[in-house]
């Protein structure tokens, strides 16, 4: 693993962590001032390649780099500051969605995003 890499990685670690590239590059530089944006850009690309990152996008925002890759789960989206959170709720979603819906489409992954506001944004509105 390149010192590239691994900074990347450190900087993605942690619960909850939906950071867009910018701000891992902005972490990055803090730990190994000489990494370009370029190579962040790339190593991210190439983790979710490899599907250690899963790529987040919601509505028009930057795309977001989630390193629970391993887990499924769902996100929890403010529609006021775009803060993300991991969720994991119980059930299957594949199981709510009845065949005559299905299309004939053999599904194989369900993506489900939660919106609202957070405590901070509810607080202000």
């Amino acid at each position: 693993m390149t010192a590239q890499r691994r900074v990347v990685a450190e900087v993605l670690d942690g619960e909850h962590v939906h950071l867009t590239a910018d701000e891992v590059h902005a972490r990055a530089v803090v730990k190994l001032p000489e990494i370009s944006r370029a190579t962040v850009y790339n190593t991210l690309g190439e983790l979710v390649t490899l599907g250690e990152v899963i790529e987040v996008t919601t509505d028009k925002r930057a795309k977001r780099y989630d390193p629970n890759a391993h887990q499924p789960h769902h996100h929890l989206v403010c529609a006021g500051c775009g803060a993300i959170r991991d969720v994991h709720p119980s059930g299957n979603p594949l199981a709510d969605l009845p065949d005559t819906e299905r299309f004939g489409f053999t599904v194989s992954d369900v993506e489900v995003t939660y919106r609202g506001l957070c405590p901070d944004c509810a607080a202000a509105a």
